[in-house]
């Protein structure tokens, strides 16, 4: 996608004889752009944790290059590598994209002789961000008929309204996103399209990064606050509902951001179709309960109590919640498959069901 004019993924291997990693810092959007360099596994896990990088599929692919640098670092120690891939693996519970492409690296490096695996990690780790890539553009492929169609439904050429909940977009992927996808071939194909961007507390990903985002492709957008969502949908003014998500069932249980859950039961009562976009690289095969076997993680009271933005020229951060209190952060919620209209994957849109995921992706079949 585009930053100032200029083509950007949201991690690449550094340039230089020494090995890195280039990821864009998201803490630091809208108000500065600004890429950093990791040198260690140790970085790369800290970028995960911290969430210098965040959003499924660059998660996935930053950890992918994170397991080039540990095959790097480990020289051929196999349980020193596994000691490294188990401590990436924890640095976000939820996300099933992380695990993915760690053991998706595991077996490529250790496929072969210890002498061979630093290259050997570094060609999966390109593969990985470019299949993820490749991947979300054919999600907004597939979605753009969709689109197409509401369209045209439409009078005099109104644009189609999308409430979209979190950050999606390229930034969450290696490129395009899951759910900002179909929005962007929409926008590119000339399909006239608004997007309501959930402000998306508590660390604002809506606000800072979707808009950011679609303010550089150029696509018209409206930020509101979190609870919004049902008030626009009960007048008619959401035609669509996209979201991403951080894992998935094979029975179609959709976790994603906190939040998600009930923007599906917004628009379950209000009869507005509720899609979500998503890789197979999301999908868990062996989780059959979303509710209650995701493990939803729980970050720290200061995301909550704590917000950050810019004041002037400079960015600062500013108390919001009365001293003492206790806080809860619980990052993600699961959305049950009953909710979902259907999902968006790179191989067509199919039902929130086992039955119709199984119908995309057979040799997954139970």
């Amino acid at each position: 996608m585009r930053v100032a004019g200029r083509h950007y993924t949201t991690v690449w291997a550094a340039g230089g004889d020494e090995p890195g990693v280039e990821i864009i810092d998201q803490r630091k959007l809208p108000f500065s752009f600004e890429v950093e360099t990791l040198r260690s596994v140790g970085e790369v896990a800290t970028a995960i944790r911290d969430m210098h990088v965040r959003g499924a599929g660059c998660i996935g692919a930053t950890a992918g290059y994170g397991m080039w640098l540990a095959a790097c670092e480990c020289r051929g120690e196999e349980a020193e590598l596994r000691g490294l891939a188990a401590d990436l693996v924890a640095t976000r519970p939820t996300a099933a994209n992380l695990r993915w492409a760690v053991e998706r690296q595991l077996a490529a490096i250790l496929d072969g002789p210890a002498e061979g695996w630093a290259g050997r990690a570094r060609a999966e780790a390109e593969a990985i961000a470019a299949e993820d890539a490749e991947w979300c553009r054919r999600i907004g492929e597939h979605g753009l008929p969709m689109i197409r169609e509401i369209a045209a439904a439409k009078p005099g050429g109104a644009p189609v309204n999308v409430l979209t909940h979190c950050n999606a977009g390229w930034l969450a992927f290696a490129d395009w996103g899951s759910a900002t996808a179909p929005i962007y071939a929409a926008h590119r194909a000339g399909v006239p399209v608004h997007v309501w961007v959930d402000e998306t507390r508590p660390r604002n990903q809506g606000a800072r990064l979707t808009a950011w985002e679609l303010a550089n492709e150029g696509v018209p957008h409206t930020v509101v606050v979190d609870n919004a969502g049902g008030h626009l949908m009960q007048h008619g003014m959401v035609d669509l509902v996209l979201t991403g998500t951080d894992r998935t069932t094979y029975t179609g249980d959709v976790a994603n951001k906190i939040g998600t859950y009930l923007k599906a039961l917004a628009a379950k009562d209000n009869g507005v179709p509720f899609y979500v976009a998503l890789p197979s690289s999301t999908f868990d095969w062996e989780i059959r309960d979303g509710v209650g076997e995701i493990p939803i993680e729980e970050r720290g009271g200061e995301e909550v109590s704590v917000v950050g933005g810019l004041r002037g020229r400079a960015v600062t951060e500013v108390d919001i919640v009365n001293p003492g209190s206790a806080c809860a952060n619980y990052a993600f919620d699961v959305t049950p498959a009953r909710l979902v209209t259907g999902l968006i994957t790179e191989r067509g849109i199919c039902a929130a069901s086992e039955d119709g995921i199984s119908s995309l992706f057979p040799e997954r079949g139970r």
